[in-house]
Order: C-alpha cells, then sequence, then structure tokens
C-alpha cells in the first residue's frame, strides 16, 4: 500500500480564552460549525510537555464557505504562557496563518470596523493576491488573502484557512521534506529579496528567501471545502532565527502545529523514518475518542516544527442524527458526498 497527503486538516492554535478567542474567529474567519469540543488528557504529547501529562480542552472548527480547519486548544492542567521573545519574520516555527477571502476589501472594511483589531493597509503578495494582516486576541498573525474555489456562498464574507507560513533555518532542507516526501510538489514561488506584503510584520524588513509551495494533486473527504492549500517557507539571510517556541512546550500560547489529512499511515511512517522524520507520537492504529476513530501521529520538520499527521476512520457529521464519516473503504482520494457536507451547516453556531 502506498500513502497519500491530500493537504492541510487544520491548523492547532492554543489561546489564553477559549470561549473568547471561539467568538473571535467566528467573527472574523466564519469559523462556525464545531467537529467536537471536549477536555481530555493528552497523553500522548508528553514528548512535547516535559514528560508530564497535561489535559487540554480542544475545538475544531470550520468554515463551510471553504477553505481547512482550525484545532483551537486551551491547557486547563497548567497556565498556558506566550512566547519568551518577540517571534520576527524567519523565527523557525509557524509565524502567519492565512485566511483566503472573495473580496479583500469586503473584509479589510469589515476588519477597519472592528474594535478588536487592528488591519495593515491592503498590499499585493508577491505570488499577485492582494492581502493584508490582523493579530488575533493573543498575537497571532493571521493574513487575510484574496481567493477564489468556494465550496459554498455563505453570508460570512472569509473562508477559512488557506496555508501558513513556516520559518525555516536552511530552505533546501525543509523543502526536501514539505515537497519531496509530504507531497507539497508544485513551487509557485522562489525568489530572494526584501518583500512590501512583509513589511508590516515584526522584522519583516529583512532579505529572506521565500519558497510557496502548493500541491498538483489534491483530493480527500473534505477536498471540496479545503480546496487548494500553501506552505510557504522563510529562511532569513539576515540573522539566525529563534525556534519560537524556545524554553516552551505544546499547548502553551500560539500556532502548535499544522494538521496534514493522510491516508497510508503506516507506509508513509516508513518513508518518513528513511529519511530522518520518524514519528513522536503515535497512537498505533486507530485513537477511539467516543464515535470518532482517528490514527494520529506527529514528527519534526527540520527545525522542531510540529507536524500532525492524521489518518481518519471515522468521525461524526452530524452526531446527534447518527450521521459518520467511516473512511477505511473508501478510495483515498474521493471526497465527500455533497448531501453530508452540506449537512454540516445543521451544527452551525451563531453569535
Amino acid at each position: 500500500m502506498t500513502y497519500r497527503i491530500n493537504g492541510f486538516q487544520h491548523i492547532g492554535v492554543a489561546v489564553k480564552d477559549m470561549d473568547s478567542s471561539l467568538r473571535f474567529y467566528r467573527k472574523f474567519f466564519g469559523l462556525d460549525i464545531p467537529f467536537f469540543d471536549s477536555v481530555a488528557a493528552a497523553p500522548l504529547m508528553k514528548v512535547y510537555t516535559r514528560n508530564e501529562v497535561i489535559t487540554k480542552r480542544a475545538s475544531m472548527i470550520l468554515n463551510l464557505k471553504g477553505g481547512c480547519a482550525m484545532e483551537v486548544i486551551r491547557a486547563t492542567s497548567f497556565e498556558p504562557k506566550g512566547p519568551v521573545f518577540e517571534p520576527q519574520l524567519g523565527d523557525h516555527g509557524i509565524f502567519v496563518v492565512q485566511i483566503k477571502t472573495p473580496d479583500i476589501y469586503k473584509s479589510h472594511k469589515f476588519c477597519l470596523a472592528a474594535p478588536e483589531v487592528t488591519p495593515t493597509d491592503i498590499t499585493e503578495r508577491a505570488t499577485g493576491e492582494k492581502t493584508f494582516f490582523i493579530k488575533d486576541l493573543d498575537g497571532n498573525n493571521f493574513q487575510y488573502v484574496e481567493g477564489g474555489d468556494w465550496y459554498t456562498n455563505t453570508e460570512h464574507h472569509s473562508g477559512g484557512v488557506s496555508g501558513c507560513t513556516i520559518g525555516v533555518s536552511d530552505v533546501e532542507k525543509s523543502i526536501a521534506l514539505y515537497r519531496d516526501i509530504l507531497g507539497f510538489d508544485k513551487v509557485v514561488l522562489d525568489e530572494i529579496g526584501n518583500f512590501a506584503d512583509f513589511s508590516a510584520l515584526s522584522g519583516g524588513d529583512q532579505k529572506v528567501r521565500r519558497v510557496v509551495l502548493t500541491q498538483s494533486n489534491i483530493g480527500g473527504g473534505f477536498g471540496k471545502v479545503s480546496a487548494q492549500t500553501t506552505i510557504e517557507l522563510v529562511q532569513s539571510l539576515a540573522r539566525t532565527g529563534r525556534m519560537i517556541f524556545d524554553e516552551r512546550i505544546w499547548a502553551d500560547l500560539g500556532f502548535v502545529h499544522l494538521g496534514l489529512d493522510v491516508r497510508g499511515m503506516k507506509p508513509l511512517g516508513k518513508v518518513l523514518a528513511d529519511q530522518g522524520f520518524g514519528f513522536t507520537c503515535d497512537s498505533n492504529d486507530a485513537l477511539d475518542m467516543g464515535n470518532t476513530k482517528v490514527h494520529c501521529t506527529y514528527i519534526d520538520d527540520p527545525d522542531k516544527t510540529w507536524l500532525e499527521m492524521i489518518e481518519v476512520h471515522k468521525v461524526p457529521i452530524i452526531e446527534k442524527w447518527g450521521i459518520y464519516l467511516n473512511v477505511e473503504k473508501r478510495p483515498a482520494g474521493k471526497p465527500l458526498p455533497d448531501f453530508m457536507l452540506k449537512a454540516l451547516r445543521f451544527s452551525r453556531i451563531k453569535d
């Protein structure tokens, strides 16, 4: 059996105030459909939590307009802390998460009118799209990027997650993982310079090498909703970067991981191990969480950025109606039927 990576499943973000952050993400990104919201121990994460079992509340949320999900996490067994220094562009880890929007000017107008955020001016991304940045309640960088390929036409001005920017120490070493193994095989951009669209970010005036990768072959159960996703690798050529989670643990504040949708976890694990990226956390087959069954693993990228691999076996679509997604016997790239995807709207939370 071979493996397939369908693309992003979600971005994990750890926050200080769970309920306030969930409202924020509903308001600004339309992430109003929860798959789950529960409190549980995280014994598999001991390798990233100083060998202690922590507990956390986690909620997976989606915007049915289009884009990927976010997993919002709040530690419950300890008080999470922010970075021990001010992260800059090129520091190692997930520094920015992209949110796609059909109308950049409508999203910008919405943000200008909102007291919670101070949007930057609209500029043009190096890849050609109109863009601007905001920060969430914990100071994390989110970037609206004008995009297309929408699944439904909801009233919200924004879509969901479409990509992320990861700081790396050596682009070539990182490409060997993200492009050659994880399937982000299409190079959209590879340039060196000072970039105008980065100028609003801390450290955004420095010279960097910037590589944007995407997939030439997306798919999977939620492929119609998630659509095209991108990974942007940024290497500072002006200074030595520092790991954003230096002196901190998983579930401290910030973008804690990138989650990828996998079919064929065991053959993927062999390929990764052979290339020096062996699993650090492995649920060893199906992790049973009530009516949800998944196989979860983690790896570290060359700069210790945490990447989660998720192979879904069974997940509730509308639990109260007994509608579940069971993908064990489905073709790896086959999308879910529209009636099942669109039924998710009945779980929408309205403020």
